[in-house]
């Protein structure tokens, strides 16, 4: 995920970057990176409300003739990104699937360690936009009863954002930065699915060793 920082000519090829690395998109990818296409064409503007200031108008909201209408393509209920371009930045915004609670807080502590980072991944938002309640507080408060009608509210917001901006698009390569969201979007599902088979594993050996305790003793 670090390759926005590399020189072009150095970047991998599991980022969309060479034959090796691709596969093969799936109608909802393939819509994705078409309408990023369209929507990354940003420009240098600076703000008409305060001098010498240069803001993304997508972040701002100061003028509506500045903003394109958002775009949300939705594979399911549970899946999803939200596309808000404007003339010099563009917003992108990932639901990213959840089965259950698991992995709820699975990818709510893959999103958190993200964000924490995101100077190192330049173009990563620090918080998601319309960031979605937190499983494990919804978890504890929850009933057993209200479980499932807690998990279906919670699928309105979106976990994981990225802004991108004309700085850059100046100096990264358009397609490549498209490449690397749609990638992004490709991989996450499996890199969820390894978490929770570690969880799995990890659970199944803390249990062995717990009852083979009993069985000691015996």
């Amino acid at each position: 995920f670090f390759f926005l920082r590399l020189p072009r000519f150095t970047r991998m090829s599991r980022f969309g970057g060479g034959k090796s690395g691709e596969k093969k998109l799936t109608p909802y990818l393939k819509a994705v990176k078409s309408t990023l296409t369209a929507a990354i064409c940003l420009r240098n503007f600076p703000s008409q409300v305060v001098e010498r200031h240069n803001k993304p108008a997508v972040e701002t909201q100061w003028a509506r003739e500045l903003l394109l209408a958002p775009v949300v393509i939705a594979k399911n209920e549970k899946e999803a990104v939200k596309i808000e371009g404007s003339i010099n930045a563009l917003r992108i915004s990932i639901r990213i699937k959840q089965m259950d609670n698991m992995e709820g807080i699975l990818v709510e502590r893959f999103s958190s360690f993200l964000e924490m980072r995101a100077d190192d991944f330049v173009i990563l938002r620090r918080k998601a936009c319309e960031k979605r309640p937190s499983k494990k507080d919804a978890v504890k408060k929850a009933k057993i009863t209200l479980e499932k009608k807690a998990s279906d509210e919670d699928d309105d917001g979106y976990d994981i954002s990225f802004l991108i901006t004309h700085y850059h698009t100046e100096t990264m390569w358009r397609d490549k930065l498209v490449d690397f969201i749609v990638t992004f979007i490709q991989e996450i599902n499996s890199e969820i699915s390894d978490l929770r088979l570690n969880v799995n594993s990890r659970g199944r050996k803390v249990a062995e060793h717990f009852f083979l305790q009993f069985v000691a003793k015996k």
